[in-house]
C-alpha cells in the first residue's frame, strides 16, 4: 500500500543516497526523525533505554534495506513500519526471557520495565511529533502496555498516530479487517484501564502544566522539606493510586495508609529525615525529584522521582521510581 501522492523531496533525497551507499549522507537525512521515532518505541515499550536501543536498531535495520525503498511512501511512514516491526521482535524476545510471575495479574508483565522519559527528549515541534499529553502521560503508558503487543501497535498506528486502516494492516503484514478488529478489541482495553480519562488521542499537544500542577508539586516538596506528615496526606486523594516501580502493582490506597506506609518502611524517620526537592516535569506530567542525605553523608543525593497526576488540586495518583543511576532523566546526582 503507497501514499496517495508522489515521492517527495526527502523521499527523493533518500533514493539518491540509497543507490549512493554513503552512509554519512544517509545518517544526516534519517536524523530528524529520531526524537519521534524514540517516542514511538517508548509507546511500545514503554521502557526509555530499550526505546533509545530499538531507534537505534530501526537505523541500522533502514540502512540495510535502504534499497527497497522506492518513493511510494513517505520516508516517515517507511521508518514508522521499520521501528514499530523492530520493537515486535524485542516484545517476543523479552516476553519469551522475562515471563509474567504467577502472582501478577494479565498484562502486567510488560508494565514492570516501566521509565519515565524525560521531557527534554520530547520532539521539539508538537505537531511533527504527534505528541499529545494524553498519550505520553504515564497512565496512558501502562494502559498500553496491557494490550498485546500486535494489537498495541494496531492502537498505536491507528488512534494515536492517526493512519488509516489499509496502511497500518500494510505496516503490520495484516488483513484490513484484523486490524480492524484488533482496534475494537485494544479500545475496550483502554477504556477499561483509563475509566473516566477523556479518550482522545490524538488531541492537539498541551505541554503546559496547570496553576494547579505547578502549586501541588509545590505543597508536595515542602512537606518532604519540612517532614510535615499532616500537609502531604492532604496532598492525596483518598482513592490514590500508588505505584512504586520495579513493582508492578497499582494499590489504591487512602492517603493516611499512604503515608503510614511510607514510615513503615523507614521514610522520614531518623536518617531518612533530611530532604531537598527539586521540580521537574516527565511524560509531560508534573513531579518532585526527591533527595536524601543520610547522617553519614555531606551531600543530598538522587533518591526517588515522583510523578503526579493532579486532579481538583489533589494527587490522584502517584509513580515513584528510582532515579539513580539515570542521566538522561537531566537531573544532578547530588545537592
Amino acid at each position: 500500500m503507497t501514499d496517495a501522492r508522489l515521492a517527495g523531496d526527502d523521499e527523493a533525497t533518500f533514493i539518491a543516497v540509497a543507490r549512493s551507499h554513503d552512509a554519512a549522507r544517509f545518517a544526516l537525512i534519517t536524523e530528524p526523525y529520531r526524537r519521534e521515532l524514540q517516542v514511538h518505541c517508548y509507546r511500545m515499550l514503554a521502557n526509555y533505554d530499550d526505546a533509545q536501543d530499538l531507534t537505534q536498531e530501526t537505523f541500522l535495520r533502514a540502512w540495510h534495506k535502504r534499497e527497497s525503498f522506492k518513493g511510494h511512501a513517505a520516508l516517515r511512514t517507511w521508518l514508522y513500519r521499520i521501528a514499530t516491526n523492530a520493537c515486535l521482535d524485542f516484545l517476543d524476545k523479552r516476553n519469551d526471557r522475562t515471563p509474567v510471575p504467577a502472582e501478577l495479574p494479565d498484562g502486567s508483565s510488560d508494565v514492570r520495565h516501566l521509565q519515565p522519559y524525560p521531557d527534554r527528549m520530547l520532539p521539539e515541534d508538537p505537531q511533527e511529533s504527534v505528541v499529545a499529553r494524553e498519550t505520553i502521560e504515564l497512565a496512558f503508558i501502562v494502559a498500553v502496555q496491557h494490550l498485546p503487543p500486535r494489537q498495541r501497535a494496531v492502537f498505536i498506528l491507528r488512534d494515536v498516530l492517526g493512519w488509516p486502516a489499509s496502511k497500518a494492516a500494510d505496516a503490520l503484514e495484516l488483513t484490513v479487517a484484523s486490524v480492524t478488529s484488533a482496534l475494537q478489541r485494544a479500545r475496550v482495553t483502554m477504556r477499561e484501564q483509563l475509566p473516566g480519562r477523556r479518550l482522545d488521542w490524538r488531541s492537539p499537544a498541551t505541554h503546559e502544566l496547570t496553576r494547579d500542577e505547578r502549586g501541588v508539586v509545590k505543597s508536595y516538596m515542602d512537606a518532604h522539606e519540612r517532614n510535615d506528615l499532616d500537609a502531604l496526606t492532604a496532598l492525596l486523594r483518598d482513592d490514590l493510586r500508588f505505584t512504586m516501580l520495579p513493582d508492578p502493582g497499582t494499590l489504591v490506597v487512602t492517603a493516611e495508609d499512604a503515608v503510614d506506609g511510607w514510615v513503615s518502611h523507614g521514610l522520614f524517620q531518623r536518617g531518612y529525615d533530611d530532604w531537598r526537592c527539586v521540580a521537574t516535569t516527565v511524560n509531560l506530567m508534573p513531579a518532585a525529584a526527591l533527595y536524601l542525605r543520610t547522617a553519614d553523608d555531606p551531600e543530598h543525593r538522587l533518591f526517588n522521582i515522583a510523578v503526579l497526576h493532579v486532579a481538583d488540586g489533589r494527587i490522584a495518583e502517584l509513580t515513584g521510581f528510582d532515579a539513580t543511576d539515570k542521566p538522561w532523566l537531566g537531573l544532578p546526582a547530588t545537592l
